[in-house]
């Protein structure tokens, strides 16, 4: 079911990992089919140099498997929150930029220090306090609370999700978020940054 919808999973995941944006098989990429509602992710704890498209698993919105061969990511609950919670949203990533998580580690929002990142997300890009029961719906509920109309949003010391209306979207706005935390930090050596206010 779905061979184009995993083939894209698979390929932003892949370029995920390709920008170093995850390390080993941490994170997960998933997108929702238009047509059924249907969700394609990741699977658990797979490497995704290994990863082929029949790897990626097909769930229902309440994350019940379709259809694969392996176990969805374990935080799938999470994604299907998400895409109950925000009807416009088609793609979601997660993943664990470093230079994200030196911030989710300090527990530190990221400001719209750049104009990219301010269109992308919306604003500042909030820190989610941390919890190690990422995988369950009642995180997801809380994360989007945090969240509120950005989108994006920081997991203190464990990463970044990202949220669009397209898996492409998503994609693009983690790699923003990325290179504006890498701009704030360097910024930060040399003075007081000037923000960005729409």
């Amino acid at each position: 079911m779905l061979d184009e919808l995993r083939s894209e999973v698979l390929r932003y995941a892949k370029r995920m990992a390709a920008l170093g944006l995850v390390p080993n098989t941490q994170g997960n990429v998933s997108a929702r089919d238009l047509a059924t509602g249907l969700i394609a992710i990741t699977p658990h704890d797979y490497p995704y140099d290994a990863m082929v498209a029949d790897d990626v698993v097909v769930v229902d919105v309440n994350g019940q498997r379709i259809e694969g061969r392996h176990d969805p990511s374990n935080e799938t609950p999470v994604h299907c929150v998400v895409y109950r919670e925000r009807p416009w949203v088609n793609g979601v990533v997660h993943s664990e930029p470093i230079y994200v998580n030196c911030f989710g580690a300090l527990s530190q929002p990221i400001p719209p220090v750049v104009i990219s990142l301010a269109l992308a997300v919306g604003g500042e890009v909030p820190v989610m306090p941390f919890s190690p029961s990422t995988g369950s719906e009642s995180f997801g509920y809380r994360m989007l609370e945090v969240m509120g109309e950005r989108k994006a949003v920081i997991w203190a010391n464990h990463g970044l999700l990202t949220i669009g209306k397209s898996l492409d979207a998503a994609f693009r706005c983690t790699v923003v978020v990325e290179n504006a935390a890498q701009v704030y930090h360097l910024a930060r050596q040399l003075g007081q940054p000037n923000l960005v206010s729409l």
